[in-house]
């Protein structure tokens, strides 16, 4: 197969004329910036004072067509890393691609033939990680069952690394299935010669005996495993008792398909986890299922547990734990704390001192609700609630969050609210279906977390937003279905309500025409900054517009809105500058920047399509300050540049 060869569209290649004596080259080494994940840049050239002059640079375009096979390329959502003057990233179909980070313009690129092989899925790609090595530097692409080593130089295959390149992540392990389930969706983690990698078996395998999933490591030069941490223990091993009548036997699952983080001082790699199989019936996983949604610390030269902390007990709200854990030092009550901060889509951060795992500030178990119609289900009588910081987004839903925008959207939203169970945080799903906030996307998800380690503080992208969980028997007139669906599970959530597609709005989603019009009030996604210092919200400002088809609703027309009703969704982040500027994004066509101190709106600047990726920011060797962001998806995948205007 002929490699797909991307084209640099250079809409500005001036180069800058003398710098200052204090230029310098600003590198985003990894995927979160740092091993911490604090997504934080020292580039300090674009201020909240000049902010509002960026400017497209350059723009680079995957151009990855349809393949023969039927592959299609999906969202693109990658970060890249920039090392040297140059860019390393992730397309939607895999390949690996440098360009100049100064001009746009493609320097190499690799194609490991992903798309071609057996049981392709566009699940999206985030990006690559870079290792320095002393017989030449390395990229590392894990892409399905598949950890590649390419040399950062040329993009050729590193042959010496495992089989002539490439290694197959799944031979050895305990639990044998086909390597096509096996998928990647976030960049591996270096710590010094080591390699690693989560996992994402797909949510649609659902069969007994599906695969669990693994955080593991490989010798960054020889490509062998190190070690491997299974997320459901077996017996003997820590937390085997949680899961009850040898359910461990035959689920799968509790990923780690969310950002990973390092602490490399102490040697300890951060994990999050998500929920076993399957997402919102429990009935054949009785128990708490250690370690699913979890905090998982775990040894970084041995792959041993440290320690842990589950966020959820017993999962059945697809609250995934994903946003990567930020690391960082913090003054509390004079004390110097060095923490990890872990925000989950359930709406809460948790704080621990992260060498100890003890928390900061405690955590308490409190009841919830257990009641449930839904046959087989136990639920764990408590769930943790941290006593600070406070949530970041509301809670759990009640009549009075019904949408009040106009009187009669507000009537249409209270009579669909009635037909769900309401009640708070953590409200059991249901036969009739239960209306849940944060929604299944969260709260904080994948690209949520950033923050300034010079302050303290935490900044989050967050969703606002509702999603119905109704859970029925499976049957020939709601069987599970859909693309790649392997699944033996009595009881699913393809039902009436989520095949209707009615879910969380006040109209019907069969009547597409009134537009969608969420059932609760706005906004629906925030940037919210938290003082990890005081444990405190010191602002929340609304990110976005608001979706296109909520503004042109006939029912809302001639109705003065808000310029900004906030674009709820899963993609996009932050990042944070010691410049005083946040960039912000989510499936907008726009930018977004935000004051770091006020929280105020400074600014946006138009991107060609939706933003998907995480933006990022360097400083190249010429001292331009660039800000680069991944918008659109399939044949429009572009990667956006912006900078002040050359000087």
């Amino acid at each position: 197969m002929k490699r797909l060869c991307g084209i640099a569209i250079v809409l500005s290649t001036a180069l800058l004329g003398a710098q200052s004596p204090g230029s310098r080259m600003v590198e985003w080494p990894a995927y979160g910036s740092q091993p911490a994940h604090t997504k934080y840049s020292a580039a300090d050239q674009i201020t909240p004072a000049n902010v509002g002059q960026l400017t497209p640079a350059w723009q680079w375009r995957t151009e990855e067509r349809p393949l023969p096979n039927g592959a299609r390329a999906g969202s693109f959502q990658v970060t890249p890393l920039m090392i040297n003057n140059v860019l390393y990233l992730s397309t939607p179909f895999n390949r690996v691609v440098a360009l100049d980070a100064e001009s746009g313009r493609q320097l190499w690129a690799f194609d490991p033939e992903s798309a071609v092989r057996k049981g392709w899925s566009a699940q999206p790609h985030r990006g690559v990680a870079y290792w320095r090595g002393a017989n030449g530097d390395r990229i590392f692409l894990n892409t399905g069952n598949r950890l590649a080593a390419i040399d950062a130089k040329t993009g050729a295959l590193v042959t010496s690394f495992g089989t002539s390149g490439f290694v197959d992540m799944t031979a050895g392990l305990r639990r044998v299935f086909p390597s096509d389930q096996m998928a990647q969706s976030s960049p591996p983690v270096i710590y010094r010669n080591l390699v690693i990698v989560g996992s994402s078996m797909s949510d649609t395998m659902i069969y007994q005996g599906n695969p669990p999933g693994t955080v593991q490591a490989f010798d960054a030069q020889t490509g062998k495993r190190a070690w491997v941490f299974y997320t459901i223990p077996t017996p003997g091993e820590y937390g085997n008792e949680t899961w009850e009548k040898d359910s461990w036997a035959i689920n799968g699952h509790t990923n780690v398909w969310g950002m990973m983080s390092v602490d490399e001082a102490n040697g300890i790699v951060f994990a999050p986890t998500s929920t076993p199989s399957g997402d919102f019936w429990g009935g054949r996983r009785l128990g708490a299922n250690l370690f699913a949604e979890s905090l998982l610390a775990l040894d970084a030269n041995t792959g041993q547990r440290k320690w842990h902390f589950q966020a959820v007990h017993h999962g059945v709200w697809d609250y995934d734990f994903t946003s990567a854990p930020t690391l960082l030092t913090i003054t509390v009550d004079g004390r110097r704390i060095d923490a990890v901060a872990a925000s989950g889509k359930q709406g809460f951060t948790y704080v621990f001192d992260r060498v100890t795992g003890k928390p900061v500030w405690p955590i308490e178990e409190r009841p919830v609700a257990t009641d449930t119609d839904v046959p087989g289900e136990v639920l764990s009588p408590t769930q943790p609630f941290p006593t600070k910081p406070p949530a970041f987004v509301p809670q759990g839903v009640s009549l009075a969050d019904a949408n009040d925008l106009t009187p009669e959207i507000h009537a249409l939203a209270v009579e669909e609210m009635k037909q769900y169970r309401l009640g708070p945080l953590f409200t059991p799903p249901s036969l009739r279906g239960t209306l849940m906030r944060p929604s299944a996307g969260g709260g904080a998800n994948w690209g949520a977390s950033g923050a300034d380690p010079e302050s303290g503080m935490l900044y989050l992208k967050v969703s606002q937003h509702t999603h119905v969980i109704q859970v029925c028997a499976r049957d020939d007139k709601y069987p599970l279905v859909g693309s790649g669906v392997v699944s033996d599970i009595p009881y699913n959530t393809n039902c009436p309500v989520n095949t209707a597609g009615r879910g969380p709005y006040a109209i019907p989603r069969a009547g597409r025409q009134l537009g969608n019009i969420p059932i609760i009030k706005p906004p629906y996604a925030s940037v919210v900054a938290l003082d990890l210092n005081k444990a405190e919200i010191v602002w929340r400002s609304t990110l976005g517009e608001g979706v296109a088809a909520l503004r042109r609703s006939p029912l809302l027309k001639g109705v003065t809105l808000p310029d900004r009703l906030g674009t709820h969704g899963n993609s996009g982040g932050l990042v944070v500058t010691r410049g005083g500027v946040i960039f912000a994004a989510m499936v907008d066509p726009y930018l977004y920047a935000f004051d770091k101190q006020s929280g105020r709106e400074i600014s946006r600047v138009a991107t060609p399509f939706g933003i998907n990726g995480a933006p990022m920011t360097y400083q190249t060797r010429s001292g331009r300050q660039f800000v680069v962001v991944a918008n659109g998806g399939g044949e429009d995948a572009t990667l956006s540049a912006f900078a002040l205007p050359p000087q």
